[in-house]
């Protein structure tokens, strides 16, 4: 990782303090990256409600320095796996080795054992090796040989990966698919943002020195998990609740869809909202906070049937349909 000034030590005093770091973290990863703003507001919406993201876009707009960023404002150990065909589990999770001198084996830490797990171009390895990661994503553990291992606290996976429709993609198993709280799709940016992405590279900017771009640690893990106590504390209401679980069976009775959401998305759904509702300063999560943050909590957990497919139906437009058509509460 690349060397950083120290991260601040002392933790904030109150959930206004708390929530102007969570915010400079933002400012911090601007500075390396443009034109990508809704993603990571994403990222730290998925840190702060404890889940993992997956990141959807074709190659070449920023998804691997957008999480390098990230972790460097946030002062985090980072530790990158490249996802490849002959990729095998325990290059992930790691393995037990023999040491000749004491005649006996050992366990070799993987590079799952960091606080952000960069799993870049994750849909390229098979699904044997993705669902390595299962026990790790839901468990925050490995277990190997009939040990428990813990993993860091925070521990966060941010995988990336290119449309299936590229070539030497594997589609994620729908177990795995479930363990990510938000699917975030990173598109092209706008012409503005394109022309200063090219403005910083011949200036000189180096996406690989990004200390030289003057990113530094904002914050700590101490913060950091002070923040995630925080959001988990904001309030729901009966009613929102209510709402939350209308929704649910909305999109099971949805014509265009197949498979609806389990009730363990409606736990993302609820866990994301509070975490948006406490960047914004409320007290307790309303309506448009579940509106805001059901697409990407929802639209990797549904199927659609092949006659909507074929017909071209995407499964954000039918996630939008299901908002439309529920009633909100008062």
């Amino acid at each position: 990782m690349t060397d950083l000034p120290p991260r601040p030590a002392d933790p904030p005093a109150d959930d206004a303090a708390l929530r102007d770091v969570m915010n400079r973290v933002r400012h911090e990863v601007g500075k390396a990256v443009v034109g990508q703003d809704g993603t990571v507001t994403g990222l730290l919406i998925a840190v702060l409600a404890r889940g993992h993201v997956l990141l959807e876009g074709v190659p070449g707009v920023a998804k691997t320095l957008l999480v390098r960023s990230f972790s460097a404002a946030l002062g985090l150990s980072t530790t990158r796996i490249q996802f490849t065909p002959d990729l095998m589990p325990g290059d992930v999770s790691g393995s037990l080795v023999y040491d000749a001198k004491a005649g006996e084996f050992e366990f070799r830490e993987g590079p799952v054992f960091t606080n952000i797990l960069l799993a870049d171009e994750i849909n390229r390895t098979p699904p044997k090796t993705q669902s390595a990661l299962l026990e790790a994503m839901e468990e925050r553990q490995v277990s190997t040989d009939g040990v428990t291992r813990a993993l860091p606290d925070p521990f966060l996976v941010a995988a990336t990966q290119n449309p299936v429709e590229h070539e030497g993609t594997y589609t994620l198993p729908e177990a795995q698919l479930d363990r990510f709280l938000l699917k975030l799709v990173v598109d092209i940016p706008p012409r503005d943002a394109e022309l200063a992405v090219l403005r910083r590279h011949a200036e000189g900017f180096d996406p690989r020195d990004l200390a030289a771009a003057g990113l530094r640690p904002v914050a700590s893990a101490h913060e950091l998990r002070a923040a995630q106590r925080a959001a988990a504390s904001v309030t729901v209401s009966d009613d929102v609740l209510g709402y939350l679980v209308d929704l649910a069976r909305a999109t099971r009775e949805s014509p265009s869809v197949e498979i609806g959401v389990s009730p363990r998305a409606s736990t993302a759904l609820l866990a994301a909202a509070k975490a948006w509702a406490w960047l914004g300063g409320y007290p307790a999560i309303t309506p448009d906070h579940v509106q805001t943050m059901l697409v990407p909590t929802w639209r990797h957990r549904i199927r659609l049937r092949p006659d909507a497919e074929l017909e071209g139906v995407s499964i954000d437009a039918v996630l939008a349909s299901v908002v439309q058509q529920t009633r909100v509460p008062i």
